[in-house]
């Protein structure tokens, strides 16, 4: 297993497949691990997996939630190598943010702007992703990346700029996974005390019973009712545009969806904010 700290380290392994996380492996991270290595061996003749490690500072609002992210490389290189990946690139804060030169953060995509979404409750957010996401195409010079669909809104922001701006990566879509009884996994999940484990489970109840209903409204009600029940602060419970991430009219029905769409919830629950989706209405 390789480890990278710097460009002349991580050379031979240009042009694979990266999948860009922050550390603290879970394995939500092992499941696109592997989905990374299936692509490089189906597409792309066997090129590299790499796993990009980098807390990035510009995209936490809160100071406290950037300094308790919790930071355990070794362990990461240990399971990044056991799922399949060739190397793990953990560059310097200099290094992706050099003193003297300015990383442009671009044009942020129109699903990522005045949703009401991840974009309204996390200000700066999708503009420290586009920043640091055209940096570490650049940096890594990769074909393809995977990213979660659990961070839906981010997931469609990075596919829009690539395609968008020509930048020539492929994203390539990992399912979210789940504890057994349904919560999201997260590297938060850590902070939550074991009462606050068993309400944050009202979110992906809230989002199957969401699947169940006949119309958007019914949807997002039903969405809310499930989460304010547990006492979750409630940011959003909404029906969208899978793609666009643009409203839908609140009557629409499942038959008269014109594209695919997204059931979308997020909250705060003690020292942890939680999000999760899943489509609408459920797949066949």
């Amino acid at each position: 297993m390789h480890v990278a700290h710097t460009l002349e380290d991580l050379r031979p392994h240009f042009g694979g497949v990266l999948i860009p996380t922050m550390g603290a492996l879970h394995t939500g991270h092992i499941e696109l691990i592997e989905i990374a290595a299936r692509h490089a061996h189906d597409e792309l003749n066997g090129a590299p997996v790499v796993v990009y490690v980098f807390v990035n500072p510009t995209q936490f609002d809160e100071k406290d939630d950037f300094d308790r992210y919790p930071r355990t490389l070794e362990t990461d290189v240990a399971i990044a190598a056991e799922a399949g990946a060739q190397c793990v690139f953990a560059p310097p804060v200099e290094l992706v943010y050099p003193q003297n030169e300015s990383i442009p953060v671009g044009t942020i995509p129109d699903c990522a702007v005045n949703k009401g979404l991840e974009d309204a409750f996390r200000p700066g957010h999708f503009e420290g992703v586009c920043q640091v996401v055209r940096r570490f195409f650049k940096l890594t010079q990769c074909a393809a990346a995977v990213f979660g669909e659990k961070d839906w809104q981010q997931l469609q922001t990075v596919r829009a700029m690539s395609e968008g701006e020509g930048l020539g990566v492929t994203i390539v879509p990992g399912p979210t996974v789940r504890e057994k009884d349904g919560l999201a996994l997260s590297s938060r999940n850590v902070h939550l005390t074991k009462d606050e484990r068993e309400r944050a489970l009202s979110i992906s109840r809230g989002l199957r019973a969401a699947q169940q209903e006949f119309t958007v409204a019914d949807a997002e009600r039903a969405i809310r009712e499930s989460v304010t029940s547990a006492g979750i602060d409630v940011n959003y419970a909404t029906v969208r545009d899978a793609a666009t991430l643009e409203p839908l009219p609140p009557h629409t029905t499942a038959s008269e969806l014109q594209a695919p769409a997204r059931a979308l919830t997020a909250g705060r629950l003690g020292l942890v904010r939680l999000l999760d989706n899943m489509p609408w209405p459920s797949e066949p």
